[in-house]
């Protein structure tokens, strides 16, 4: 039994060592628990493979979403659930649900386009479509209009315009905040 040990011993550290390597660090974390389970229920090889593999996908996934919610810079706390449908009549929640499930306007590079009084819940709104979208997959960002003219402005003088465009251009939505305030 003991000769059983240090296989395991040796096998764990190179598993890791492995997963490192191949750049699977979900299941690493979880690996053992996954096997200790599929010793000791009898699992074929292929459900612990697709159970692993499994994991490491929805990992990705959910990273994924946390790393474009970062660079979305969304304004916290303004959610759906947390916008009034009734203080606003005129905007529908079945409206604003559909432009969020149906996003072949996105792909098409539509524009939507909030109006109202300041005040009326327009930011609150394109935030909260902001976050729903990237929690569908989306990449959205989040700027008042007048930090993103100045910050063009710099690049240009900087000669780093068509960077700075490049870099906006790997978003699939540009949420501009308070467009009645630019000039120019």
């Amino acid at each position: 039994a003991g000769g059983m040990k240090t296989t395991q011993a040796v096998d764990s550290a190179r598993i890791s060592l492995l997963l490192n390597e191949l750049r699977l660090p979900a299941i690493k974390l979880v690996w053992s628990q996954f096997a200790e389970q599929a010793d000791k229920e009898g699992w074929p090889a292929a459900r612990f493979l697709a159970a692993i593999a499994e994991h490491e996908l929805a990992e990705r996934g959910r990273r994924r979403i946390e790393r474009h919610l970062a660079d979305a810079r969304l304004p916290p706390g303004k959610t759906l659930d947390t916008f009034d449908f009734e203080v606003v009549p005129m905007v529908s929640k079945a409206q604003v649900m559909a432009i969020i499930a149906g996003d072949s306007w996105l792909a098409k590079g539509a524009n939507l386009l909030l109006f109202g009084s300041p005040g009326g819940g327009k930011s609150h709104l394109a935030t909260a479509i902001g976050l729903a979208l990237v929690e569908n997959g989306a990449r959205v960002l989040f700027t008042r209009t007048t930090d993103l003219v100045q910050k063009l402005q710099v690049a240009r003088r900087e000669l780093a315009l068509e960077a700075a465009i490049n870099r906006l251009d790997r978003f699939d939505l540009l949420i501009l905040d308070d467009l009645a305030y630019v000039s120019k």
